[in-house]
């Protein structure tokens, strides 16, 4: 008799098995994450939020500022609105369809591939167009496309790494996402007088990194898993999460939804607040963008690095905590002192305290899945949702607020009540300390 010796990668994650081993006919299952991984996971984070970053801090608002200057803050909300309109499903969507996908390249490479792809083509034709109805089309297709990039990225942390290896993963992602977002306000900054190659970069690099991530970060085929079949009904029904059943679900998405918004309410007028509010013309205006995010970089990335690694011994909870206090002096800061120092002082407090939540979040919102991440894919992208919906609501949001509500100062405000809130919304949660 053969006894065959336990495979010494296996370890439980909330996705299934982490194994080097996977039996025919069970549950589809990702090998463990190996030394490509990590850095790989930067570079993919840093490329999908540089394209983010770019677009809706430079490109996209310098785009509709051209077409109508006098009504650019209403074109603005009208196009992410929309965006938002259509995008509302789309990552859980692609996460959910990840979840089952049968192929030889896995579950989450397919869609990565698709999306990056899309996107990719439809950033190559924004830059030329000069129509409000066609510029909106494109965009949303462009969010959808790089929204089914973003779920299965996502989900990558669940299926590849253990409950107590997390917090690297979450630290590198967080890297990846505020070095993304500094390199393409910077490079979206030196392309603003040429839309068109600014767009076309942004698009090439989408589809050059992603295809190179799946290729080094290759996944086990799932042609011959046991996949649940996708049904519709159970996929809409399935964003309705029991708060009495799921309280640490539900709460983790409360925190997160406000947490983004008031940090969102600002960063996406951001261009037109030191237009509009610290009274800069539009070209200084959008060299000050690129000040303001180098200035913040530095000290954002050390309250990455130390918070992602340390939350893994110390808990998720107090970092939540701590970046909000620190979130909420930062916008007040513009308040006291409405000029680019204050703007300036703003992004540096601020980027910290934005900083230190995205180190940890990732990480804490694997940790309160419902059924031990059965639906790691679906239930992380409805999570996404309360990432998408406030980056959407917030430009009707500020343009109402600015329009009517007393203008920018009243914006700072309310974006710190919002970062309040979203600490007061971490404290429910029990599962994760």
């Amino acid at each position: 008799m053969t006894i065959t010796p336990p495979d010494p990668t296996a370890e439980i994650a909330p996705a299934g098995f982490i194994s080097s081993q996977q039996p025919l006919g069970q549950p589809a299952a990702s090998p463990p994450a190996n030394k490509r991984l990590l850095p790989s996971l930067l570079a993919a984070s840093l490329t999908l939020f540089a394209t983010y970053g770019g677009l809706i801090s430079i490109l996209l608002p310098v785009q509709v500022a051209l077409l109508d200057p006098a009504h650019k803050v209403g074109n603005l909300a009208i196009v992410t609105t929309t965006s938002f309109v259509f995008t509302l499903f789309a990552q859980p969507l692609a996460g959910a369809f990840s979840d089952r996908t049968r192929s030889r390249f896995g579950r989450r490479a397919p869609w990565m591939v698709v999306g990056a792809i899309v996107g990719g083509i439809f950033l190559f034709g924004l830059g030329s167009l000069t129509d409000l109805l066609w510029i909106t089309v494109f965009w949303v297709v462009i969010q959808v496309a790089l929204n089914f990039v973003q779920a299965p990225l996502t989900a990558i942390t669940a299926d590849r790494f253990p409950r107590s290896k997390r917090g690297g993963a979450s630290a590198m992602i967080g890297l990846g996402t505020q070095i993304g977002m500094t390199v393409g306000v910077m490079l979206a900054g030196a392309f603003a007088k040429q839309l068109g190659v600014g767009y076309a970069v942004f698009g090439g690099a989408v589809i050059v990194v992603t295809l190179l991530f799946v290729v080094i970060n290759r996944d086990r085929s799932s042609k011959n898993a046991s996949i649940e079949p996708f049904r519709w009904g159970a996929f809409f029904s399935g964003f309705w999460i029991n708060p009495r059943t799921h309280p640490d679900f539900f709460w983790a998405f409360t925190a997160r939804f406000l947490l983004i918004l008031g940090n969102f309410v600002v960063t996406t007028y951001q261009l037109y607040i030191l237009t509009d509010y610290i009274k800069l013309s539009l070209e200084a205006a959008t060299g000050a963008v690129i000040t303001l995010t180098l200035v913040a970089l530095v000290p954002t990335l050390i309250a990455i690095v130390v918070s992602g690694w340390w939350s893994d011994k110390a808990g998720r909870k107090v970092f939540i905590y701590t970046a909000t206090v620190v979130m909420a002096v930062g916008l007040a800061v513009p308040l006291i002192m409405p000029d680019l120092t204050g703007m300036i002082a703003m992004s540096v407090i601020n980027g910290i305290g934005f900083g230190i939540y995205m180190s940890v979040d990732a990480a804490l919102m694997t940790e309160v899945l419902p059924n031990e991440g059965g639906a790691a894919g679906k239930d992380l992208g409805i999570l996404n949702v309360a990432t998408n919906i406030p980056q959407a609501l917030s430009a009707p949001i500020a343009a109402i607020i600015i329009g009517f509500l007393g203008g920018y100062p009243v914006l700072f405000v309310f974006a710190i009540v919002l970062a309040v809130l979203g600490a007061v919304a971490t404290a429910p949660i029990k599962s994760v300390k």
